[in-house]
């Protein structure tokens, strides 16, 4: 297992942290999900993972996120 860390900008609260979690838990080979809005950052557990489909997921959140 891996982890991926992301910058997320705009979550403000645990509603937000909520529907990050919620878009990115539907990605397939992904085991682990820790986010924060206090600090903006997103940590992902997975085998292999694309980085394109996490920022799809945050943004179908409603948020933007960057790979550290």
């Amino acid at each position: 297992m891996t982890n991926h860390e992301y910058l997320v900008t705009g979550m403000t609260c645990g509603h937000c942290e909520h529907a990050v979690r919620d878009e990115v838990s539907r990605i397939p080979g992904v085991t682990a999900i820790e986010v924060s809005a206090s600090t903006g950052y997103l940590t992902v557990t997975a085998d292999t993972l694309d980085d394109d489909a996490v920022l799809s997921a945050v943004d179908e959140a409603g948020y933007q996120a960057t790979r550290l």
